[in-house]
């Protein structure tokens, strides 16, 4: 059995009591001092402490650490209500960058994925990361036949990391309920678990870039890495490198160009959904580039990390569609069916009333059949859905709390996600006629059996519950 950089045998990193009890040290310390302080703030002041200044403690404790417990404060900063305004916006501006392994690290990570002689199975290993983010860096190289590579390599003691970091979730959670009672977290900290969880195991990962190319096949724009399956491991994934150019680069090109880009976002994202019940659930900026031709015309998209997918029951695909037909048509009966489907329970008229300010905010864009911009009234693209989720919190603190399912997690997310994307590149297009044409193209009811037959050939296994 191959040793790993600790003389730890492989198959026992998943989670080592050792591990965990490191990473509990010093987790525990930052966030649970802040805490700390956060309750004797609170103690001493009558206005119910200072929120802003919490939220400042929180920052810098998790500021230092790197990690999953980074990559989860980051998550929640773009859930709206997940957290206060203040500490969301605060945990936002923690960096995604984590700092690189050093070589020494990285051969001895190498060899213990893929045996000794690891470096003869390249023609090409670039020592320095190329990038380096919570969970792993990805290094350049290439394969005996010169193929350009990415080799995305997993941080050791990452699973007993992600165990211990998720125990220290626990406590912002138990803050937040005490701070407010509008929304109920719980299922949002066991759907943010069982993702993470999913994230670490690159095995998966690759059966989602297969499960990618398949749906997305009558999609050439989109591209989806291929993979190198000799050189992949529960730990390492290497792909096809996928040369292009950062979105941000293209906020100041013609109009043209960005709706381009825009048009095969909304495609990238949304047909997996309406076709398969398939969702991205990290629409984030960093991981997608456009490719262009020889003469710089931007022919399409780079589709770069499958950490982070969603699978949902078909029930859930209808539900988003009931929804979406019933705010169309004002038909409250089917938006209440379509709550009900998401999986909201004990909802009087007050709480549905409420749901539908958010609802509306959503799916806006989508409501309305004209060549438009997504914006509401932000002055960023970090600040979309802020005012309308303060509204929502607002009235659930009088009317609430509200358990929010589980599937609405991610959903919720990378919908905010993509708006913001689309703000950044100052999409206007027709959002409306886009995503008619995406439900026109499969029909609803064979999401399922499409669902099953894709996820069975790509290999992909089921997912993981939430706790």
């Amino acid at each position: 059995m191959m040793a790993d950089d600790d003389n730890t045998p492989r198959d026992n990193e998943a989670n080592r009591l050792s591990g965990r009890l490191s990473r509990y040290a010093r987790v525990g310390t930052g966030v649970g001092t802040a805490a700390a302080r956060v309750a004797a703030g609170r103690a001493f002041s009558s206005g119910g402490g200072d929120m802003t200044a919490e939220a400042k403690l929180f920052r810098q404790a998790l500021g230092t650490l790197k990690g999953p417990l980074m990559k989860v404060a980051q998550l929640l900063a773009t859930i709206p209500e997940a957290l206060p305004a203040e500490f969301a916006e605060e945990l936002a501006q923690l960096q995604n960058e984590a700092p690189a392994m050093g070589w020494p690290f990285v051969r001895r990570r190498m060899a213990a994925e893929l045996g000794p002689d690891w470096q003869q199975k390249f023609g090409s290993f670039e020592r320095e990361a190329a990038a380096a983010a919570s969970m792993g860096q990805v290094h350049r190289a290439t394969s005996l036949e010169g193929e350009p590579l990415a080799c995305k390599l997993q941080y050791p003691d990452m699973a007993s990391a992600v165990e211990a970091d998720l125990s220290q979730l626990k406590m912002l959670f138990a803050l937040h309920r005490q701070m407010s009672r509008a929304i109920d977290t719980t299922e949002i900290a066991g759907e943010i678990g069982a993702r993470l969880r999913e994230e670490l195991d690159y095995v998966r990962e690759a059966g989602h870039m297969r499960l990618y190319k398949a749906i997305l096949a009558e999609r050439p724009t989109i591209r989806i890495p291929e993979l190198k399956e000799d050189l992949c491991t529960r730990r390492l994934i290497t792909m096809q490198w996928l040369e292009g150019r950062k979105l941000l680069e293209f906020k100041q090109a013609d109009e043209d160009t960005r709706n381009l880009l825009c048009r095969h976002m909304f495609d990238a994202w949304w047909r997996p959904f309406t076709s398969h019940g398939v969702i991205h659930g990290d629409p984030h900026l960093g991981n997608y580039t456009a490719w262009e031709e020889a003469d710089g015309t931007v022919k399409g998209l780079n589709l770069l990390d499958y950490g982070c997918i969603r699978v949902f029951p078909p029930s859930f695909v209808r539900g988003v569609i009931e929804l979406y037909r019933g705010l169309q048509h004002d038909k409250r009966d089917q938006i209440v069916h379509a709550y009900e489907i998401w999986g909201f329970k004990g909802l009087n008229d007050e709480l549905i009333d409420i749901l539908n300010v958010w609802a509306r905010f959503i799916y806006g864009p989508l409501l309305t059949d004209k060549v438009m911009a997504i914006s509401d009234g932000s002055s960023s693209a970090a600040q979309y859905g802020r005012s309308q989720a303060f509204t929502v919190h607002k009235e659930l603190k009088e009317k609430g709390p509200v358990r929010v399912p589980r599937e609405f997690v991610f959903m919720d997310r990378a919908a905010i996600g993509l708006g913001s994307v689309f703000i950044h590149l100052r999409a206007r297009m027709n959002f409306h006629r886009l995503f008619e044409d995406a439900l026109d193209a499969w029909p609803l009811d064979t999401v399922g059996e499409r669902q099953q037959a894709a996820l069975d050939a790509a290999g992909v296994a089921p997912q993981i519950e939430a706790a």
